[in-house]
């Protein structure tokens, strides 16, 4: 028998959102377990992929300069703090393999992005979870106190997913005086696009100011290139050239790479839709908190229904009338903010369970 890896004992595999599919004489059925936009690309964004695709048959730029360099141009950093992957989960991983192995330690909250057990496991490094706190928030004193000299990584994910909270500014600054200057910290801000709070922390700002500071955001989300696979990561020079060395060679297609940039040249366009998308998230919530369900403030783009033991029953219930939320069994369900037809059926069937 082939030996594999102990450290791939008992690991959890990525669990995607299911499809919607729709049953006969049913109505339309809709996927709201995945947190993708519901918007088609923008035509300007599709015609630079179909140009694209006709060199499929040559390899991509392997370093996505012209990314890089807009990237950089967007964001005020120098091109050589920007290192691409296949989306904020793949540089994630390049992170991981870059900073820890086994008998290191990586901190971060739980319940927070599923991913985050995967590709601790898959290094070999231990996972300290540190439970949120009350309001579903990141506990970041707790995470500072859990911090050990077998700390190599902190992630901390804000907007967290999939409860939709925000780290504020002032407690990230002061987490990060906390954290020893060789251990990174890893703001993770997938939705960033869709924070709103004023007082919400831009990992951005923490990045220019702290060399331990590394900054991951993606184009899968608010710019809709989910099926691309392509996202990045902000750090500094040592960070940075440590992702490049663990990135799988050419992973970012050319495809990719031109949707994103062509995304970033469009960026006043493709954020009207995410005020639209804002705007409905600020509805749904506020119509379900109506109803009595008790809903952490969100940030991003879509809305955490504690329901403990009766989650489960609860997706059941709601893929029987076309509608595919995500659960977390024994915790809650995450739904993502579509669209509006999809949001009023979340309404819907959320006052219809609590009559029952």
């Amino acid at each position: 028998m082939v030996r594999i890896r102990k450290a791939l004992d008992g690991l959890p595999s990525y669990r995607p959102g299911r499809p919607a599919a729709a049953k006969a004489g049913a109505e339309q059925a809709f996927k709201v377990s995945s947190n993708e936009n519901p918007y088609p690309p923008l035509p300007g964004v599709l015609e630079a992929v179909t140009a694209t695709a006709e060199s499929m048959n040559r390899y991509p730029d392997m370093f996505a300069t012209g990314l890089v360099a807009a990237v950089a141009d967007r964001f005020g950093v120098p091109p050589e703090h920007v290192a691409t992957g296949t989306g904020s989960v793949g540089v994630l991983q390049q992170i991981v393999q870059a900073t820890a192995t086994e008998g290191d330690e990586v901190v971060y909250a739980w319940r927070s992005f599923e991913a985050y057990p995967i590709v601790v496991g898959i290094s070999g490094a231990t996972a300290v979870q540190v439970p949120l706190a009350p309001g579903a928030r990141h506990d970041l004193a707790a995470m500072a106190d859990a911090i050990t000299d077998r700390t190599r990584l902190v992630v901390v994910c804000t907007p967290n997913n999939p409860t939709g909270t925000a780290v504020h500014r002032d407690e990230l600054a002061e987490f990060v005086r906390r954290v020893p200057e060789d251990v990174l910290v890893v703001v993770d801000e997938a939705y960033r696009e869709f924070v709103r709070d004023p007082d919400a922390a831009d990992g951005l700002e923490l990045y220019r100011d702290h060399r331990n500071v590394c900054v991951l955001r993606t184009f899968s989300k608010a710019y809709g290139l989910a099926g691309l696979r392509v996202g990045f990561a902000v750090a500094h020079d040592d960070v940075a050239d440590a992702l490049r060395k663990t990135a799988v060679p050419f992973g970012v297609s050319g495809i990719a790479q031109r949707a994103a940039v062509e995304s970033l040249a469009r960026e006043a366009e493709l954020l009207e839709r995410v005020e639209v998308l804002v705007a409905e998230r600020t509805r749904v919530r506020d119509e379900l908190v109506a109803q009595g369900w008790e809903i952490p403030h969100t940030e991003a783009n879509f809305v955490w229904l504690d329901l403990g033991d009766r989650t489960v029953d609860f997706a059941r219930y709601c893929e029987g009338a076309g509608l595919v939320v995500r659960p977390f069994a024994g915790e809650g369900c995450r739904v993502t903010v579509a669209e509006p037809e999809a949001n009023d059926r979340l309404i819907r069937l959320a006052a219809d369970w609590r009559a029952r």
